[in-house]
């Protein structure tokens, strides 16, 4: 998949099939769209293209009313949305810096600007609650008409449900903040999961007897925290358990390295003896969220905060030995 920064580039297919949105979760409603889309592109002979938006939206307004709370909380990094895109087949993602100009561009200008000139738009799939423009003036029913005056088709996408539930980003997070990781992953279609390059911390971990991989998430409102039962995959063939920290850390120094960002600290509890104690560092993991097992606590000194990550670990332990149990059960009564 091509990525690009706003659409002032000559690599940019002069014509496309085009969604708009912002994607967050690539959840299998956004699913369902892509595949639409991408066989609308193939039937017009024309490259799919998703037009998204950094940061949300949502953000932006947030920001300028000096409100945070406004602010959704971030499903995922711009990296894993960018990844899921290209998982789902897309030829080519547009991510349009949403500040103060786009904010303020009215529905018209939008169209003849992004979607005609700077996109060649052929073909345009939104979904059935879509808005644009400022004030979010623009609908469906104006898409279409432009679509019909400019030499576009405008089709629109009804809700996806799964088990009489709409899929949305809204659910997600909401599955996501109660801790529900089995309903978080029957809305995305696969795990909840957080990639990156494994960055340096305090190294604290060593003292403590627990070597973690630390991963940025890069924004500062993430949808999930605590502590998890997780799988680490891309450090070799199979998938590492382990346990992980997905918060601000409260027990920790806030001045440290990684201080004031939220961090996905990992403890493998099997880590490979062929990486050797540095192994890991700048390598792109993937770390899936299987079990919540607690929200963060704040540890009294490192003594508790070694026990509690000690039983933290026991616990995944038990949960995996149970999952197994489970599969192969499963197994033998042929489910």
């Amino acid at each position: 998949m091509q990525i690009f920064r706003g659409f002032h580039h000559p690599g940019i297919a002069k014509a496309c099939a085009l969604t708009i949105g912002n994607f967050d979760g690539v959840h299998r409603g956004h699913q369902a769209m892509l595949a639409l889309l991408n066989n609308e592109a193939r039937h017009r002979g024309v490259p799919s293209c998703v037009l998204t938006f950094e940061p949300h939206p949502r953000d932006h307004f947030a920001r300028l009313a000096r409100k945070p709370e406004l602010a959704p909380a971030r499903i995922a990094t711009l990296r894993d949305k960018l990844g899921e895109l290209a998982a789902c087949g897309v030829d080519q993602c547009v991510v349009l810096p949403f500040d103060a100009r786009l904010s303020s561009q009215v529905p018209e200008a939008f169209i003849d600007e992004v979607l005609v000139r700077g996109l060649g738009a052929r073909y345009v799939l939104v979904g059935d609650d879509f808005r644009f423009g400022a004030r979010r003036a623009g609908d469906y029913a104006m898409l279409d008409a432009a679509g019909q005056a400019r030499g576009f088709d405008v089709a629109r996408m009804n809700s996806y449900e799964v088990r009489g539930l709409r899929v949305s980003s809204s659910a997600v997070r909401e599955a996501l903040a109660r801790g529900d990781m089995e309903a978080t992953a029957a809305l995305l279609g696969r795990p909840y999961s957080v990639s990156g390059h494994v960055v340096h911390g305090r190294k604290l971990g060593r003292d403590l007897g627990f070597r973690t991989l630390n991963l940025r998430f890069s924004h500062w409102k993430p949808a999930a925290s605590g502590i998890f039962v997780v799988e680490v995959h891309g450090l070799g063939d199979d998938p590492l358990p382990g346990v992980a920290n997905l918060g601000v850390r409260p027990s920790l120094d806030p001045d440290d390295v990684n201080g004031g960002r939220v961090l996905l600290e990992t403890h493998c509890l099997q880590w490979p003896p062929r990486l050797g104690p540095e192994g890991a560092y700048g390598r792109i993991i993937r770390v899936d969220l299987l079990h919540k097992l607690h929200d963060e606590l704040t540890y009294d000194g490192l003594p508790a905060l070694q026990a509690g990550i000690a039983r933290d670990c026991d616990d995944a332990r038990a949960y995996f030995a149970s999952t197994r149990r489970q599969t192969t059960r499963d197994r033998i009564q042929g489910r």
